[in-house]
């Protein structure tokens, strides 16, 4: 579904990404795992059209990513950025409805399906939509960030660091989530510090340093791997 092949980004003179290569397949979930700093919401923004790269190639579904934002999401690629971002001034169902306005605006019944799927998945959400975004807990923020990017109808869903700032209850119930959101259909390429609940649920994963893929494998292979025990998971 997404092949990322050789891709460099700068920031300014500051080489951000090295050569960086990666893919996922359709109905995967594949983990980026890595210290702060290896390069990882860099890549996210980069597949996102947000930040631009200076050579190598991406391709969704044998097709060059478009370098828009716009684009990228109506081919079907949807983010929840790090630390959520949501429109913190609208209420929950704003930002809802924002999740979905590059959406056919006739086709309601549908719109209203994937809000109820959402609903299914995060119910206290239902109870929230009149209150102002900026209001809600970290958990119900995380929530609703996931479900605007689910309104869009994504096909790839991309996450950064989805379990940052978030009691260890709720980091367990989002990746339980995150497999009923797989189940539906949509792949999922996740971003994480937090390396073990991440490549628990991964069929694969890539290891970066310093803007380097340094290891790959599956979720298996890198969780048991004892140097990655010793550097990520606290061993």
């Amino acid at each position: 579904m997404l092949e990322v092949k050789d891709i460099n980004v700068f920031y300014g003179a500051v080489h951000a990404l090295h050569d960086v290569s990666l893919h996922v397949k359709n109905g995967e979930i594949v983990s980026v795992v890595g210290a702060n700093g290896a390069g990882k919401s860099t890549l996210m923004w980069t597949i996102s059209s947000v930040v631009p790269y200076s050579s190598g190639s991406i391709t969704f579904n044998g097709h060059p990513m478009p370098r828009q934002t716009d684009e990228t999401v109506k081919n079907g690629i949807a983010i929840v950025p790090e630390r959520r971002r949501l429109f913190v001034s609208l209420s929950v169902m704003e930002n809802i409805v924002m999740g979905s306005w590059l959406r056919d605006k006739n086709d309601k019944e549908s719109v209203e399906q994937d809000m109820e799927y959402c609903f299914s998945l995060f119910p206290v959400l239902r109870q929230r939509l009149s209150q102002r975004s900026g209001t809600l807990s970290g958990g119900e923020q995380q929530m609703l960030a996931i479900t605007r990017a689910l309104m869009s109808k994504p096909k790839l869903l991309l996450l950064d660091e989805p379990s940052l700032g978030l009691a260890p209850m709720l980091v367990e119930s989002l990746f339980e989530t995150l497999l009923r959101v797989r189940e539906s259909g949509v792949t999922v390429l996740l971003v994480e510090q937090n390396a073990t609940q991440a490549l628990a649920i991964s069929d694969r994963g890539y290891v970066m340093e310093t803007g380097r893929v340094t290891r790959t494998g599956s979720g298996e292979e890198l969780a048991l791997d004892p140097d990655i025990r010793k550097a990520y998971l606290g061993e």
